[in-house]
Order: C-alpha cells, then sequence, then structure tokens
C-alpha cells in the first residue's frame, strides 16, 4: 500500500506541470500527499475496522472514508468527490473517474485470494463509483497487485489484465508523445498498469507513470501499488516518503502494514 502513497507524493508535483521524461528528482521539497494517499489509506482503515466483513465493510466505508478524509479538504478532491465528501448523506454517483483505482490498493494486499480481492474492490469502490468503467478499473488494480503479491510473473499479470479488463496491445513509446491528462479510468488505468508492465524495478515503474505526462499522482498511485506488490520498496525510498505523511496518516499506514505485513523486497 505505501507503493501507492509513494506513487502519488512523487506523481504529486507534475500533475500540472507535466513531463515526458524519466529523468526527474525522485522527492522535492514541493512534492505532498494528495488525495489519492488520504483516500488509500481510508480505505485500509476500512478494512482494518471491518477485519474484511463484507457486511460490516459495505455499511461502515463510505463513514470511513468521510472521517479520514474530511480534515483535508484541500488535498485535491474532485469537484464530485468533495460534494460527496462533505455531505451528510453521501450517495454514489455514476462516477467512472480514475479516483476508482487510486484508492484501491489495501483491498489487493489484504486479500487471502483472488475472488476476495474483487469483493472488497466492489465493496469500497461501488459507495462512489458505481460505473461499471469505474468498477472495472479499480478490480484491474486490484487484481493486478494481487497477482503481483502471490508471484505470478509480469507476462502472467500482462495476460490476465489483457484477457479480463483491458487490451494491453501498445507501448509506454507509442502513446507517450500524444498522452494528455485524463482523469477516466479507462484512460487511467491501462497505462498505469503497462507503467509497471514495462519496468525493471520499484522506482523505474513510477518514473514511467510519471513520465507520461498525464495525472501524474494517479497514474503514480496506481503504478507503485503494483510496483511494491511485484518488487517491495527499497529502504531508501520508503524511508524518504514516510515523513511526507503527518502523524494521523502515519498511523493508519503502520498499523495496516503490521496487520498485512509489506512486501519484501526482491
Amino acid at each position: 500500500m505505501l507503493g501507492a502513497i509513494i506513487g502519488d507524493i512523487v506523481g504529486s508535483r507534475f500533475e500540472w506541470d507535466r513531463i515526458k521524461t524519466k529523468d526527474f528528482e525522485f522527492f522535492m521539497r514541493d512534492c505532498f500527499v494528495t488525495d489519492d494517499s488520504i483516500m488509500t489509506l481510508a480505505v485500509a482503515k476500512a478494512i482494518l475496522e471491518s477485519k474484511k466483513d463484507p457486511d460490516i465493510l459495505r455499511k461502515t466505508i463510505a463513514g470511513q472514508l468521510q472521517e479520514i478524509g474530511r480534515p483535508y479538504p484541500h488535498c485535491g478532491y474532485g469537484g464530485k468527490f468533495y460534494m460527496w465528501m462533505y455531505t451528510d448523506d453521501p450517495k454514489p454517483y455514476n462516477s467512472y473517474g480514475n479516483g476508482a483505482a487510486m484508492r484501491v490498493s489495501p483491498c489487493g494486499f489484504a486479500a487471502s485470494s483472488l475472488e476476495e480481492a474483487k469483493m472488497l474492490s466492489k465493496i469500497v469502490t461501488e459507495v462512489t463509483h458505481n460505473h461499471p468503467e469505474g468498477l472495472k478499473g479499480a478490480e484491474a488494480t486490484t487484481a493486478a497487485i494481487y497477482l503481483a503479491r502471490k508471484g505470478k510473473s509480469i507476462p502472467e499479470i500482462r495476460d490476465h489484465i489483457d484477457k479480463h479488463y483491458y487490451p494491453m496491445n501498445f507501448t509506454l513509446d507509442q502513446i507517450r508523445p500524444a498522452y494528455t491528462f485524463n482523469e477516466t479510468c479507462q484512460k487511467t488505468v491501462p497505462q498505469a498498469i503497462m507503467s509497471f508492465l514495462e519496468s525493471t524495478g520499484f522506482e523505474d515503474a513510477v518514473r514511467n507513470a510519471v513520465s507520461l505526462g498525464g495525472d501524474s499522482d494517479t497514474l503514480g498511485a496506481i503504478t507503485g501499488s503494483i510496483a511494491e506488490a511485484y518488487y517491495g520498496i527499497p529502504a531508501d525510498i520508503r524511508e524518504c516518503a514516510l515523513p511526507y505523511l503527518d502523524k494521523r496518516l502515519s498511523a493508519i499506514l503502520n498499523e495496516f502494514e503490521s496487520r498485512y505485513k509489506p512486501v519484501k523486497l526482491c
């Protein structure tokens, strides 16, 4: 799960100042935690509190997202999600935005089976993003994380995504020149997954995602979550990332990693 947070932090400074290169400083003083990380940690908290019981999770996920998220009104919430966050009667709004996939990584790390991973993904997603494309993007991300965590090879993960979710018939070099900012799942999740599939390590995966010049924090979060599950996170990168989290968010991360052990570095 920390991989998603690192991808978010690294990509944060490029969301409105996009680049088309992998040659950049990984962490800078102007990097910051966005809604991608905060909502990821909210999902983690909901999974911890519910102990993965689907009935409890269904009843509590909206409240957990709001409880964790409301103290951060300026973290980058989209317009509709912002209204959802601060209403007293939150309802799903048929969204297919990439916010569905950016927050779902705890499901892939907590699940004991692929079916459980998909079930958790659906519950934590449909509370807002109940459009079929939103649900698909979240599930594809979760499935990739789970398969990576369980030791599947990059070709096996690619084949699974290609067969069940998106055609993976492109390369980053092919799409990079024309790729632009896009907030939909269908124009973010395949590109983020490919950023992992073409990678040689955790840091390289995040650099791939940011170099596309799109919604960089969300691309980074999705790619980083899968890359963590496959490669693990280098100790120096982990140490650089943790100070970006405040005490409240750090406590959730620590609790989640205590319950669901992080992937060891390959």
